[in-house]
Order: C-alpha cells, then structure tokens, then sequence
C-alpha cells in the first residue's frame, strides 16, 4: 500500500488554512480553493519548530481509507503548492497557418479551419498567447489548469503523419510512415 498519506503537508508562511467540519479552505498570495475532504479521512493542523504542518490520517484502517487519505493528502498538498507558486502548462502551436492571440482573457486560434475559434477560459484559470505559437494556461487549481489545457489541445490534437495540431510544450508525437505505393 501507499504510504503517501503519511507524509506532513508543509505550510508555508502566508498560507491561510480554514477547516470546517470537512471542508477545509486554503488562501494564499495567489487566490483560495476550497474542497471537502472524503467522509473517512481526518485531518489534524500541527504546529512545529519549522512553521504549520497539515496531517492526513484515515479514519478506520480500511483499504480503501487509506487509499482516500493519500488522495486527500496529494489534493491538499497541491492546493497548497496551488496559492504559492501556481500551475502552468505550456501549449504549441504546430503547423503552417496555426496561430493564437489573447485579447482581454480571450484566445483566438486559427487552427486550419474555415472558422476561428474562440475560447473563454473558466474563472480562476488565465490563457495568454506568449507568441504565434506557444500558448501558456496558468491558474491556483491544478485540475482546471490541465482540463483548460486539455480542452484547448482538443480543438486540434497532433495527428500522427505530418505532425501538426496543438500539443502540450513536453509531449513527444510517434510519427508514422505514409503509405507506400
């Protein structure tokens, strides 16, 4: 099994935690998140010599108890991490005539259809166009960082012969052989 939720959270100076029965709220520099932690997982705050600690335990020593609290230890942890330094995930643009531009929040793409394509990002996460073909998705929460992302690389994923399409900055595309005649 997974020892992960055995691991203290360290909280780091200007970070606000607010727990509530069991939702439990994190403010920081960035913004705040809230989630509500799974019926069989306890959380306890403990303060140290080298500043707050937040500790994940399980209620009853169950299979899938365990299982919760390392997934509520790994959630906290990046909430944490969320409203301290933030996420990013960097996107690129592939292909002749493939281009973004950010106009007040707004991406527009031209992405090789008849049509641009205009996307509005959901509150909490910003988009922004750093050139043609790089687009950078930043935001507190890890999960709507990485949907936002995934959502604007759905519009055109890579296609595996010429390589072109939106594709996250780190991902390698297999590309195939064309058909021999």
């Amino acid at each position: 099994m997974s020892r992960i939720a055995k691991a203290p959270i360290a909280v780091p100076g200007g970070v606000e935690i607010r727990v509530d029965g069991r939702e439990v709220e994190v403010k920081g520099a960035r913004g705040s998140i809230s989630h509500c932690l799974h019926a069989s997982v306890a959380l306890e705050q403990v303060s140290s010599q080298d500043g707050a600690e937040l500790r994940v335990r399980p209620r009853e020593e169950t299979r899938e108890a365990v299982a919760q609290a390392g997934t509520a230890r790994s959630l906290l942890n990046n909430m944490v991490i969320g409203v301290t330094t933030g996420f990013e995930r960097r996107l690129q643009l592939v292909g002749v005539g493939y281009r973004a531009q950010s106009n007040g929040g707004r991406l527009n793409m031209a992405l090789g259809y008849s049509h641009p394509i205009e996307f509005d990002p959901p509150e909490g996460v910003t988009v922004e166009a750093t050139s043609n073909t790089e687009v950078v998705v930043r935001g507190v929460d890890k999960q709507k960082v990485g949907q936002v992302a995934a959502v604007i690389r759905g519009f055109r994923p890579p296609e595996p012969y010429k390589g072109k399409g939106v594709r996250y900055a780190d991902e390698i595309v297999r590309r195939k052989e064309a058909k021999k005649k």
